[in-house]
């Protein structure tokens, strides 16, 4: 996935970070091989807290790449004159939440993190500005499970169309596939960290991650297998807001506990994509708040402070206030004023109309959780770390008051006036809720519809089984009756050609009623005549029945 942000706003950001001269370049070459040993970090230049960028060789030409982990293809459109590769004679167009890339499906030798990968598949695309039109980066590689793939759905799963970090898991025959990547953040005073990359092996300092609890990734429902991710289930009731108080959530998730909500951990996304109602809990109080439509965010004052914490785990995330109201863009509101940004938007165009998620937590959270990924039985082709993949991630916003602090000089300036009463969120009665568009209410329909497509289906299998049952069932009890209407009628039939009356022996028959002025009359005893009984066969003689 990509980040949601205007293009416009991006290369404002992009502006900032030329000025600061981040060490970003973009050159031909090889990288030299490293001794054995521990492997060095990858750094990760972090472009105005929007973009995280490393840099890779293919086909000897260095290029740098957006690291990904919402997505798992690699495309690239190389500076300049594009380097010799080799066609696989197919063409491919990917999508994202922001931009596309189309173009041919190539291979060359691929260097990264000091392992090469000697027919790498990627996709060589000519225009990239759906992205941006500046050259800060020069391509996307994803991070996500392979099965996620399109390059290796469009080459029929043929050996060497698998994605970058699965062809190294499996040729290099590690002893673990997982990576981890730690994030850094721009203009904060007390962050020291660089942001670094790293393969089977956690970051010099950060060992204790592997402590942290395992994050299971698969136990959430899915529909397809494609729309597998990097997600996780947050813990029970406890999303806690500004105020202190747990935020109401509920899923869209048609299998999710109670309480709990799926979120999908995508660097990709400088912005935290989450349900409406959470966004609204998080700045619908805030004095002066005022959602923005067009671009669908909140708009706060830059001097609010607010406090927001994810658990996952069993483990708090506390998420800085630098983080939770986004200053990294220079915006105005409708006077001309200068605003920040709500950085937890609500989702809207990166909506999960299959109810895979919830959340997306992107840029803004993962600058607070060192991360680590592990493929597990995900790394098609290897024969090491088989266990089911999963999730682990370290807290780093530990230390609230040196947060505060950050806050207070950079947004304050010094001066802490967070308690101040033009700072005092709104009573609850008072909460703004942001307005639903026709669009997203369409999209939500066709969410409870496609997220239940399978119980529609078997419930409809159910309907019309019971409704043949029930033909079926009505045709043979009238078959039934047909059959013993026939079965009787022809009793009938049989028998009156064999009934012969017994002889009646003579009776006189005597009538009396009391009946006033009725006087009684004999009649003659008369013998009754029957006609000649007729001679039947012998075979006629006998009925049906045996009569």
């Amino acid at each position: 996935m990509h980040s949601l942000i205007p293009l416009s706003l991006f290369l404002t950001v992009l502006d900032v970070a030329h000025a600061i001269r981040v060490p970003f370049n973009v050159h031909t070459g090889t990288t030299p091989a490293r001794k054995l040993g521990r492997r060095a970090p990858v750094p990760i230049n972090n472009i105005g807290n929007a973009e995280y960028i490393s840099n890779i060789t293919l086909a000897g030409v260095q290029v740098s790449v957006i690291l990904d982990t919402g997505s798992s293809d690699l495309w690239v459109k190389f500076p300049g004159t594009a380097p010799s590769t080799n066609s696989t004679g197919k063409s491919l167009s990917l999508a994202y939440a922001v931009g596309s890339a189309s173009g041919n499906i190539q291979t060359a030798p691929l260097q990264f993190a000091n392992f090469t990968v000697p027919d790498q598949a990627f996709l060589q695309v000519s225009d990239s500005s759906s992205f941006s039109p500046n050259a800060a980066f020069n391509g996307l590689v994803g991070l996500g499970p392979n099965q996620g793939s399109q390059i290796y759905k469009k080459l029929d799963s043929d050996a060497g169309g698998e994605s970058m970090l699965n062809r190294i898991f499996a040729q290099d025959k590690l002893s673990e596939n997982y990576m981890t990547f730690l994030l850094d953040r721009k203009n904060d005073p007390s962050d020291t960290l660089t942001g670094q990359f790293t393969i089977a092996e956690p970051v010099p300092g950060f060992e204790n991650i592997t402590s942290q609890p395992k994050l299971n990734v698969e136990t959430v429902y899915k529909i397809l297998k494609d729309q597998q991710h990097w997600q996780a289930l947050t813990d029970k009731n406890h999303l806690v807001g500004p105020d202190g108080n747990i935020i109401d959530i509920e899923s869209i998730v048609p299998k999710a506990p109670d309480g709990q909500l799926v979120a999908v951990f995508d660097s990709g996304f400088t912005f935290s994509q989450v349900p409406r109602s959470v966004s609204d809990a998080i700045y619908g109080r805030v004095q002066g708040a005022v959602y923005d439509e067009k671009n669908q965010w909140w708009t706060v004052p830059c001097g609010q402070m607010l406090n927001v914490t994810f658990y996952f785990g069993g483990v708090a995330f506390p998420i800085h206030p630098l983080d939770v109201v986004d200053d990294n863009f220079s915006i105005t509101n409708a006077n001309g004023s200068h605003v920040c940004i709500g950085a937890f938007q609500p989702i809207t165009s990166a909506f999960s109309l299959f109810g895979n998620f919830d959340l997306i937590l992107g840029m803004s959270f993962l600058r607070n959780a060192y991360t680590l990924m592990d493929f597990g039985d995900w790394a098609v082709g290897s024969d090491k770390d088989q266990g089911d993949p999963y999730v682990q991630l370290l807290p780093l916003t530990t230390d609230l008051a040196t947060a505060h602090a950050d806050f207070v000089k950079i947004r304050l300036a010094g001066t802490d006036t967070s308690n101040s009463s033009q700072y005092a969120l709104l009573p609850t009665s008072e909460q703004q809720h942001s307005p639903i568009s026709a669009a997203e209410k369409k999209a939500k329909y066709e969410e409870m519809i496609l997220s239940r497509w399978p119980y529609i289906f078997v419930g409809c299998l159910v309907f019309v089984g019971l409704v043949v049952g029930y033909i079926v069932w009505r045709c043979c009890c009238r078959k039934r009756r047909e059959r013993n209407a026939n079965k009787n009628k022809g009793f009938f039939e049989q028998k009156s050609q064999t009934y012969l009356p017994l002889q009646v022996q003579g009776q006189q028959s005597q009538v009396q009623v009391n009946t006033p002025g009725f006087q009684e009359q004999h009649y003659p005893q008369q013998q009754p005549h029957y006609p000649q009984q007729e001679h039947y066969p012998q075979q006629q003689q006998q009925g049906a029945y045996g009569y």
